[in-house]
């Protein structure tokens, strides 16, 4: 059996953490022999934050009283020896849940009252609003107050009809869907909107976020939950009744606010939990075996998933299994097969995208420091050919090559206005791509389909807005990309004459690939319009929740394009970045060409002396370039285990490389 979640989480936390201390040590290596420049020690800056701030979220998605809850506590914190979360009998997370770690924040629970959905602020807006929401520290040495503390986020209230129409948990349209009312006529809804958990719980501390979510009727009244967090979540654990199987109210949680978009299959788990209800003294092991298999094909089936993603679990009996050290309750409970499930698709997954980009990065650094390298090295066999061609010669000739250098030097500074003229284009143009993908230039994008939500009543004609306020989006994003491509050639044909007329080694990096962007629009709009279909038609017709819809998707497409001009920005840095380094390497070359000139006018064995430096300096660029390439190969290295071998990466800290 292969590496538990746990474990493998493990191993991913001690490779982010050893890696992001290989970095900075390349950084200061590099910056110790001035070999960095500002757009090098953006990109190092960049990739260390990437690593050391990763997270990885798994969001857990059930209907009430499928053991979701109980599912998180078997599989994180079984370690406590008792119950964390809620999960009694009943409706226990009564407000989506987030759990994770703060560093430098004390232990906490944070909670953010239900009113709150009165006011068109979404999520994200409220989590900078500090003094708005409940905390109630945490102590992490007492299990009993801890769990005691987090049995608040399944607290309730009591409130009119007319109050909870107004929260979004009440409907005129779908009677059938209301909660109950009790004998004086109120509805009991939840007491809180949020809950953010922090606390310093090993997987936690290393990028793990856990999102717990309510049951069918929270999460259809929270958009930015459907909208933003569950669908920017790495993997999906949807959990079921094993002696249910799909229930309608599971089938449409799964249908309207999961989606079934074809590349997010990999990362959707099916839990059939409560296997442990089948266990029938009445009935064979073979006959409970089928009758779990049979659930297992009719789940897979309806939900339109791979077998092969619908694990059996007793959630309940894995807890118990593990506080008692029961290794055969443990086997019999599925537990383990869930983990590892958990392991190889959501870990395998994350390890492979962040380490592709990690290789990417550092093979990106490579290159520009190597050019770099490469350009002192031509610069030394310039000045190398002069020096020995001036070997035996008389003071004119020495007069006669001084003068040549100080004319080359001349003629070098006056070409400076026309690099400075491009760039000066080049940055107009990106203050326009910069402008299209502000705010302001979102929200008007967002006009039309603002002022057709706003109206009371049902929206039939708001999938067409959607769809034209979508397209405009799109036009935006690709008008970004062209404009790249236009900045990249006109660079291009820029570094082609300076590398023509002054000898220098310009390359023009790849245009700016912002297809993914266009393809997160698109995802983006295909969720909406699964979320604004017959299932929210009714919700739609109020404005409160139409404003909370849209300022949920505002927000989603702002990161979107605050993204992409992030991208383009440091893609401008790196472009030019070479150029200001080569300008300043060849006004370095001149002082020195100059400076060799005197020395041999002034000493007799000065020319000699300046050979010697030449040749130690082509050296030391040798090693340098050694050296490099053994840091970068480090970062980049990755263990191949034999098959059926695992791999155990060491989690002790790696040992400082030696100095160059």
């Amino acid at each position: 059996m292969g590496p538990s979640f746990n474990e493998q989480f493990d191993q991913h936390g001690a490779w982010r953490r050893a890696f992001a201390q290989q970095l900075k040590r390349l950084g200061q290596w590099m910056g110790s022999h001035d070999l960095m420049d500002a757009a090098v020690e953006e990109r190092l800056q960049r990739l260390e934050e990437q690593v050391r701030s990763d997270k990885v979220t798994v969001a857990f998605v059930a209907e009430f009283s499928r053991g979701k809850s109980e599912l998180i506590n078997a599989i994180f914190f079984a370690g406590y020896g008792r119950r964390i979360m809620p999960a009694s009998a009943g409706r226990t997370t009564m407000c989506p849940t987030e759990l994770g770690y703060e560093n430098g924040t004390a232990p906490s629970l944070r909670l953010l009252p239900i009113d709150t959905r009165m006011q068109s602020l979404g999520l994200a807006e409220w989590r900078l609003k500090a003094d708005r929401w409940v905390k109630v520290p945490l102590d992490m040495d007492d299990p009993a107050q801890l769990a005691q503390a987090l049995e608040k986020v399944s607290e309730v209230r009591r409130v009119s009809v007319d109050e909870a129409r107004a929260l979004g948990f009440w409907s005129d349209e779908a009677a059938d869907e209301n909660p109950v009312l009790d004998a004086a006529g109120m509805v009991e809804v939840p007491m809180w909107r949020h809950a953010v958990i922090n606390i310093p719980h090993p997987l936690l501390k290393q990028g793990l976020v856990i999102l717990d979510t309510p049951g069918l009727n929270a999460v259809g009244a929270e958009p930015e939950l459907t909208i933003n967090l569950i669908p920017q979540a790495h993997a999906v654990v949807f959990i079921l009744g094993a002696d249910t199987g799909v229930t309608r109210s599971d089938l449409t949680i799964w249908r309207d606010h999961l989606g079934t978009a074809e590349d997010a299959t990999d990362a959707r788990l099916v839990v059939l939990n409560k296997i442990d209800t089948l266990w029938d003294t009445l009935s064979s092991p073979s006959q409970v075996q089928a009758q779990l298999e049979r659930q297992r094909q009719t789940s897979a089936e309806l939900l339109g998933v791979p077998l092969s993603h619908v694990v059996p679990v007793s959630a309940q009996k894995g807890l118990v299994a593990k506080i008692n050290c029961d290794d055969i309750l443990l086997e019999s409970s599925g537990l383990p097969l869930l983990e590892e499930a958990l392991a190889e698709g959501i870990m395998g997954r994350r390890q492979a995208i962040l380490r592709a980009t990690v290789a990417s990065g550092v093979a990106s650094l490579q290159s520009e420091t190597r050019r770099v390298i490469n350009i002192r090295r031509r610069d030394l066999d310039d000045q190398m050919l002069e020096l020995r061609s001036l070997r035996g010669k008389n003071a004119s000739v020495i007069d006669a090559m001084r003068g040549r250098i100080e004319q080359e030097q001349q003629e070098f500074e006056a070409s400076t206005a026309k690099i400075q003229a491009v760039r000066a284009v080049h940055l107009k143009m990106l203050r326009e791509v910069f402008h299209q993908l502000g705010p302001r230039s979102l929200k008007a994008q967002l006009v039309e389909l603002t002022e057709a939500l706003q109206p009371k009543g049902l929206k039939l004609g708001v999938r067409k807005v959607y769809g034209d306020t979508f397209a405009k989006v799109r036009t935006i994003m690709e008008a970004a990309q062209s404009t790249g491509i236009e900045i990249q050639a006109m660079l291009g044909g820029t570094f082609r004459q300076l590398n023509t007329e002054f000898g220098f080694s310009l390359q023009v990096p790849a245009a700016p690939q912002l297809g993914n962007y266009v393809q997160e629009i698109v995802a983006i709009e295909q969720r909406h319009l699964q979320y604004v279909g017959m299932g929210n038609t009714l919700r739609l017709a109020q404005p409160e929740f139409a404003q909370r819809l849209l300022r949920a998707m505002g927000l989603r497409l702002r990161t979107v394009f605050e993204s992409a001009a992030n991208e383009l920005e440091l893609w401008s840095k790196t472009a030019t970045a070479q150029l200001d380094a080569q300008l300043r390497e060849r006004k370095r070359s001149f002082s020195r060409r100059i400076e060799a000139v005197n020395r041999i006018q002034q000493a007799a064995n000065g020319l000699v002396d300046r050979i010697a430096e030449i040749e130690e300096a082509e050296q030391h660029l040798a090693e340098l370039e050694q050296r490099l390439t053994e840091l970068t190969s480090d970062l980049v290295r990755q263990p191949q285990a034999p098959e059926g071998v695992d791999i155990d990466i060491p989690l002790t800290e790696p040992q400082p490389l030696a100095a160059s």
